[in-house]
């Protein structure tokens, strides 16, 4: 039987990050995907790059959920990009109908198309209603300081007490994320799951951030789930894609470039 895995969250029209990219890191591990959009995120080329963000209406998104989930048995998703309450509401409403075995949480905090007051919204939202109903939760540097609520993580002890702190709001792992902006020579993540704590280190592979990676890494391990790999081994699986994905980046015309998901 084909494995199966589950996306919400937005479309990126580049095709580096968001479902787009979900749905290749899915394909590149044989794994079956499909995937509610919950946003519509433009890159404006005449204004530095910056996000134009359009969110999907609450009922459209309840529609998609109930169309994947009826005509697919599925247990286990993944969360990207869900940028207003309204649709953490109903993304909230929809994940409590039925069992999930696992949910991943990759936990957008900020896109640069939102007004800051709507943005610390999502953010409160977020925390309260979704971040205690993941399996695995995968912040990167800025989202874990903002969840653990510390003013900086410039050490590998740093990013293990920012896991056990946003341990405490309730997922059961919780991957921490050094990449780039750790100091030192090596992209170092943290695994936590409630008592011990694995660290992932490899060389960094240049100082620049490449778009769709923190998207990539949290498809990766849904869609190892999805095949049943515990938790451990899916985040070392998913590691190994971004590296690769980001060794083998696809140069593109805008100041960045973007991750090409390839199974380890």
């Amino acid at each position: 039987m084909t494995n199966r895995a589950y996306v919400i969250a937005g479309s990126e029209a580049t095709g580096g990050a968001g479902v787009q990219a979900d749905l290749k890191a899915f394909q590149e591990l044989g794994v079956y995907g499909m995937g509610t959009l919950t946003c519509i995120v433009s890159y404006d080329p005449k204004n530095d790059w910056n996000h134009r963000f359009v969110p999907i209406q609450p009922g459209v998104i309840a529609d998609q959920i109930e169309a994947a989930t009826t005509c697919h048995d599925l247990d286990v998703v993944k969360l990207g990009m869900l940028g207003t309450s309204d649709t953490i509401d109903v993304v909230e409403e929809a994940l409590k109908r039925q069992e999930w075995r696992h949910v991943v949480l990759d936990p957008v905090l900020i896109c640069k198309g939102q007004e800051p007051g709507a943005a610390l919204d999502t953010d409160k939202a977020l925390t309260a209603q979704i971040l205690p109903l993941a399996t695995v939760i995968t912040p990167n540097h800025f989202e874990a300081r903002t969840l653990a609520g510390m003013e900086s993580i410039d050490t590998v002890d740093d990013l293990i007490e920012a896991a056990r702190r946003i341990h405490a709001l309730g997922p059961q792992h919780v991957v921490v994320k050094g990449g780039t902006e750790l100091p030192g020579p090596d992209a170092v993540d943290v695994h936590f799951d409630g008592e011990d704590v694995t660290v992932l280190s490899a060389p960094k592979i240049g100082e620049e951030r490449v778009s769709g990676a923190g998207c990539t890494f949290a498809a990766a391990i849904t869609a190892e789930l999805a095949k049943g790999t515990d938790v451990g081994a899916a985040v070392q699986v998913a590691k190994d894609m971004v590296r690769e994905g980001i060794t083998q980046r696809l140069i593109t015309h805008a100041p960045f470039a973007s991750v090409v998901p390839i199974a380890p």
